[in-house]
């Protein structure tokens, strides 16, 4: 897998100077590509059909060099059409590839404590629309080479370029590379581009100029295989996890061999929209870790007005939002939109879906040249297209494949296509992307937004002078409803699992030992970590429901943990994509309570977790949390979410105040954590250690 730094434009600028300058030296032989036997007769490239840029670039480095009869490398080349995971169909599970592995094939190729403690070996991971692709792509040309006529054929991926002095340490290694099988035709895999596993690659019998791999290369981007090292392959199948994981298991089935050091790397200039399906677990188990998952900036495309009918609407809202516009929907019930309404919507919003606007306006509107218009093919239409330039309207239909959906609305605004599903339509009840933002402000004294600590992002607007407001007066408590889960945590655990993980931005590890059941109540303890392996100084406990949750009323008694640098924490939280609603605590500040919302958009698996503040307001709650318990309530609805404490209402949000209301399935959390940043809550004074946080009853209620 790549996990390649980039070191910004500097770097790239530098490079592509670099391979400018070698690409007018004269052009240099190779002596282990031609035509004769024992030779490397062909090259295939992989490389997707909407990437012909990387293509020309790949076919640019290989003219550098000739076979040892003087023709060009490219004369020998072919392309092999990879897969592209924008095309759902494409990355369907089939008999060549099982998208499901565990976490002990990652383990087996890159060895890691860490991932090891926190999960163990027998964890299942599924693989991403991406490497589905990437590993299918390889497949192909797998076939073509068990099938064809040449007895050795280097495969490239389209990102490669020939370090200085490739050219002899690859002819030293062929050479090397005949004499270690002196009895058959050569190896079936050689190496020439690979990256050592986190320096644990097993290397046996090394010489000079190669190694036999035990196991631990990462990459496929530059390989030889022999025609019987691709059948050995094929009769494998399937690929069961990322392809160049898989192949690590091969090594023993196949002459294998590894040049001492890559010939071919992956250019420098070029980027990736690759994803990884250990990455999440990586975080989780902090080995990687990050201050901040920043929201892509918010696309130039708009402003953009749209008109379909049924399902169509909602659906394409949200594929819209996906794309990083600021989406606003509107329905029969709404006002009509005047000139003035307009300016002022689509100073908030990019595209309009449904809008109602007045006909007179409508005319204008067709002579702005700055607008766009997307329209559904059936016959009622809001006004006379006839007038508008055609680069400016696209007729868009809510039927084919994703890949066919996308590209009507990519193409139109001038946007890459995203590798996720198109998504399915949500109820209209649900009023997604709807402007429910309450404009009577009722004024609250002590009632903060916390604007430095909040991102800027096409799914979060900034919010009107006077947000937070105070909650309608005439409707501040909670109405009973029927219980689904009343738990008596101190005493069940039944509904609810201890966490072994940690997440970016935390200090501590949580583990299941610092969770005990006692009087009555579950107590998260938080101290100081004895264990060296862990990268995390501190160690606590955290809680997580079995089951996810949509829509309902969340309720604990939590007494807080109090001191610098602690957070108590009860939410809902769900990745792929992620969104959350929060009640915190900072130890700091234990008589007010911090409350949150994380949208992202898109249906279950969208790859998505922008954001790292989310859209947070600090409300005083009139009495000192960690005193004693007190009832936190989460009242989550299809078009609103309410938080409310022993009953009482403190705080509602709407669609759009200031994000669209989280629409998917989550789980429900009780935590206890140390926070990296001392803005958001205070710094960690290791006397106030061991801390604690207990929780006594949770209820979930529909």
């Amino acid at each position: 897998m790549n996990l390649r730094n980039t070191f910004g434009w500097l770097r790239a600028n530098a490079f592509r100077v670099l391979n400018a300058l070698l690409s007018h030296l004269p052009a240099r032989k190779f002596s282990s590509f031609g035509l004769a036997p024992g030779q490397i007769g062909a090259i295939f490239i992989i490389n997707l059909e909407r990437q012909p840029l990387r293509l020309h670039r790949t076919l640019r480095e290989l003219n550098r060099f000739r076979t040892e009869s003087g023709i060009s490398l490219v004369s020998i080349t072919k392309t092999q059409p990879a897969v592209d995971a924008r095309d759902g169909r494409n990355v369907a599970s089939t008999a060549d590839v099982d998208p499901e592995y565990l976490l002990g094939d990652q383990l087996y190729v890159q060895p890691n404590e860490l991932l090891e403690h926190f999960f163990g070996v027998n964890e299942p991971v599924t693989m991403t629309r991406q490497e589905v692709a990437v590993a299918r792509s390889h497949i192909e040309v797998w076939k073509a080479v068990a099938t064809g006529e040449t007895e050795h054929v280097l495969i490239l991926e389209d990102d490669i370029w020939f370090r200085p002095g490739a050219r002899a340490l690859i002819d030293r290694a062929w050479i090397a590379a005949q004499s270690r099988f002196p009895d058959s035709k050569g190896p079936d895999l050689l190496y020439f581009s690979y990256q050592n596993a986190d320096g644990t690659a097993e290397r046996r019998d090394v010489c000079r100029n190669l190694f036999r791999p035990g196991r631990g290369l990462w990459f496929l981007s530059g390989y030889v295989l022999s025609r019987e090292g691709a059948q050995k392959l094929l009769l494998a199948m399937p690929v069961k996890g990322p392809v160049d994981m898989w192949m690590n298991r091969r090594f023993d089935e196949l002459r294998t061999l590894a040049l001492s050091s890559p010939a071919i790397l992956q250019r420098r200039d070029g980027g990736s929209d690759n994803s990884y399906s250990v990455i999440p677990y990586l975080a989780r188990a902090g080995v990687i870790d990050a201050d901040e998952v920043a929201p892509p900036p918010r696309v130039a495309a708009g402003p953009l007005l749209v008109w379909c009918s049924g399902e169509a609407k909602e659906s394409v809202a949200m594929a819209l939002s996906m794309l990083g516009l600021r989406v606003r929907v509107f329905d029969l019930g709404d006002a009509m939109i005047g000139v003035d309404d307009l300016s002022a919507i689509l100073a908030d919003f990019d595209a309009l879906v449904a809008p109602k606007i007045e006909s007179q306006l409508l005319v204008k509107l067709a002579e702005d040249t700055k607008l766009k218009f997307l329209i559904d093919r059936s016959d009622r239409r809001p006004f006379d297209i006839s007038g508008v330039a055609r680069s400016n309207v696209a007729e868009f239909c809510d039927g084919g494949t994703d890949s066919a959906r996308w590209a009507i609305l990519c193409d139109f605004l001038g946007l890459p296509q995203p590798i996720a599903a198109y998504p399915d339509a949500r109820p209209f009840e649900w009023r997604l992307f709807r402007d429910d933002r309450d404009h009577k402000i009722y004024s609250r004294k002590s009632v903060e937004w916390l604007a430095p600590l909040s991102d800027s992002s096409a799914w979060a607007l900034r919010p009107a002078s006077g947000w937070p407001s105070e909650p309608d007066p005439m409707s501040s408590a909670l109405t009973e409803i029927y219980p689904l889960v009343d738990s008596s945590i101190g005493q069940d655990l039944s509904d609810f699992s201890p966490l072994d993980e940690t997440f970016p931005g935390n200090l501590a590890s949580f583990e299941h030992q610092c969770v005990e059941q006692e009087l009555g109540a579950a107590t998260l303890t938080l101290r100081a970590c004895p264990n060296p392996k862990l990268t995390r100084p501190y160690r606590s406990g955290a809680l997580v429901s079995y089951a996810s949750h949509q829509h309902g009323r969340f309720e604990a008694d939590i007494k807080a943990a109090r001191g610098g640098g602690l957070v108590t924490g009860f939410f809902l939280h769900r990745a792929g994509p992620r969104q959350e609603i929060d009640f915190e605590i900072t130890g700091n500040d234990t008589t007010s309570v911090l409350l949150n919302v994380f949208f992202n958009p898109g249906d279950a698996g969208t790859n998505a977790a922008y954001g790292y503040r989310g859209s947070p307001c600090r409300i005083p709650l009139g009495f000192d949390a960690s005193n004693d318990f007190h009832r936190y309530s989460i009242e989550w609805r299809p078009d609103s979410i309410t938080w409310a404490v022993d009953g009482r209402i403190i705080h509602r949000r709407g669609s759009w105040d200031p994000t669209p209301v989280p629409h998917l399935p989550m789980k429900l959390h009780f935590n206890l954590w140390a926070s990296r940043s001392q803005e958001f809550a205070g710094q960690l004074e290791p006397a106030c250690l061991p801390a604690v946080a207990q929780i006594r009853s949770i209820r979930i209620s529909r």
